[in-house]
């Protein structure tokens, strides 16, 4: 006759999740991967189906019916904590009264080998599940490998589209956003008011106190234009010493002459460089864009343009509505303007 001690060294090692069990229905030996998924209680001597609810076949109420169900896949879920659910097939052992249980994860074996710390001496050598959770890990670490970089990816690419929208002195919008900016709001519909602002003796700066103390005055004028407008409002650098300025949803030229003026004002002090002060100023011309109107945001440019070479010729730091009548008296106007 085969001895219990015999057997169950045999099917510790080639069913780690083994139970041996009475006729009564007790456990008379847990294999040690088993027995670890419940560390604070010992196995042995447990009723089996204390320890374990069996889902299917649901008419299991007695050691019996479990006997009668020898070969079939049952389906378990352990009691307590961490119900994990449990595959299992049941046969009689070669010992008188006595039956063997034995259980595998399945498709639960990740999230079980997380709850219980498992490792790979955990299961028969043979086992399946050790492959199939190296291949788990390796797709894990495949999968997380490229998340990391498609953020990385992303993260380029906003940067670049960031970069190529951006000017690099002053931190603006550029041209290109500019022009980006003007599209969505013709397409959205949206009325809005355009400043085209250009410094006064920009060029004097430049010739007396050379680049690096224009490049601050640009970077002065820029913090200034950001402070003086709206979270909303789009201020781009478009030239060396001119910028544009949109407001959408403009209520009317009120706004637009508070919001100007204030630029004016700001700018006309003089900005400290390194122990010299440059002097400079602004001037500006404004054009609203009307959605049920028929003209073109090239229009309206040409339009805040006329009206800057207004402001020009009234002395600088003025800001000047477009009105049809200034596009005459721009035509009378024909002496150079200094920088």
């Amino acid at each position: 006759m085969i001895e219990i001690s015999g057997l169950t060294k045999a099917l510790d090692v080639l069913c780690p999740m083994h139970l041996l069990l009475s006729d009564t229905g007790h456990v008379v030996h847990a294999g040690p991967t088993l027995q670890k998924l419940r560390p604070d209680t010992l196995l042995v001597g447990q009723r089996f189906l204390e320890v374990f609810d069996l889902k299917r076949p649901r008419t299991i109420k007695t050691m019996q019916n479990l006997r009668d169900t020898a070969g079939v896949k049952l389906h378990l879920q352990l009691r307590g904590f961490a119900r994990t659910e449990i595959k299992g097939v049941l046969v009689p052992a070669p010992l008188p009264g006595m039956s063997i249980l034995n259980l595998s994860f399945g498709i639960s074996v990740v999230d079980a080998v997380s709850d219980y710390a498992l490792t790979s001496a955990d299961f028969a050598a043979t086992d399946l599940t050790v492959e199939m959770l190296y291949l788990v890990e390796a797709k894990s670490a495949a999968m997380d490998a490229s998340r990391k970089l498609n953020l990385r990816l992303q993260g380029a690419m906003i940067a670049a589209e960031e970069q190529a929208f951006t000017d690099t002195l002053t931190g603006l919008k550029n041209r290109r956003a500019m022009d980006h900016v003007l599209a969505r709001h013709v397409e959205w519909g949206t009325r809005f008011g355009l400043m085209q602002v250009d410094l006064d003796w920009f060029k004097a700066v430049n010739d007396n106190l050379g680049h690096a103390a224009g490049d601050h005055v640009l970077q002065t004028v820029a913090r200034v234009m950001v402070e003086e407008t709206r979270e909303n409002d789009t201020v781009a650098r478009v030239g060396g010493d001119e910028f544009v300025i949109i407001l959408p949803y403009a209520k009317g030229s009120a706004t637009m002459e508070c919001v100007g003026q204030r630029i004016i004002d700001s700018l006309s002090r003089p900005i400290p460089f390194q122990g010299d002060m440059c002097n400079i100023s602004a001037s500006i011309g404004v054009a609203f864009y009307e959605p049920t109107s028929e003209a073109s945001i090239a229009e309206i440019m040409d339009d805040a343009d006329v009206a800057l070479y207004a402001s020009k010729h009234r002395g600088r730091a003025t800001l000047t509505l477009y009105d049809p009548s200034l596009r005459m008296e721009a035509k009378n106007l024909t002496a150079p303007l200094g920088r």
